[in-house]
């Protein structure tokens, strides 16, 4: 069983102005393709064939280059594009919300933590809301296509919200302005696809 491309939620220009069509065009249609189809060559003919992509992420040989970074690179830009929606934004609500309350005091300290990590992350990587068993929330940035769900990265837990701060995923757009993509992301926020995530993996 190979990995296939999924196909966005939405319209390419579904997201404007928030995010551009051309940018969403080229990154699902050109990079996200990319990571699936080199990913789907590196781990044919090996133990990892027919797995599904978190099981090889957790159990990943963190020196395997050709996995590490197409098999982060196809579960990330999925994650991206299924926390995205063109009625998002606004703030979540019930368990979700309260576990961000808890771990962080409230929605604007939580939503400061995480630009931070966004604009922090030097050079390309991911922001991340993850969850860890038992309910907990916590923030963190990975470089290039790592994420927490690979040994010894991040915060651990299972990611439930992602923002992709590699240039390709802004840069016709904003150009050097990450903070104002950071900003932006919040507008497009699927609080109720994230609130999904939290409860199916705290």
């Amino acid at each position: 069983m190979s990995f296939k491309l999924p196909d966005l939620p939405y319209s390419h220009d579904a997201l404007e102005p928030h995010i551009d069509e051309k940018t969403m065009k080229i990154h699902h249609g050109k990079h996200h393709q990319g990571y699936t189809d080199k990913l789907n060559s590196a781990i044919e003919g090996t133990d990892n064939e027919g797995k599904t992509i978190e099981n090889i992420l957790m159990n990943l040989d963190m020196d395997n280059k050709a996995v590490r970074n197409n098999g982060g690179g196809f579960y990330n830009h999925r994650l991206f594009w299924e926390v995205m929606s063109p009625d998002g934004g606004g703030e979540p609500t019930g368990d979700l919300a309260d576990a961000i309350n808890s771990a962080f005091g409230s929605y604007a300290d939580f939503k400061n933590k995480f630009s931070e990590a966004a604009k922090g992350q030097f050079g390309s990587g991911w922001a991340f809301l993850c969850v860890h068993k038992g309910g907990k929330v916590e923030v963190c940035s990975t470089p290039n296509q790592d994420n927490p769900l690979m040994p010894g990265v991040g915060c651990g837990g299972t990611p439930i919200l992602g923002l992709d701060v590699w240039e390709h995923a802004y840069y016709l757009n904003y150009q050097n302005r990450r903070p104002d993509y950071v900003n932006a992301f919040f507008e497009v926020i699927n609080w109720e696809e994230v609130s999904k995530k939290y409860a199916e993996n705290k």
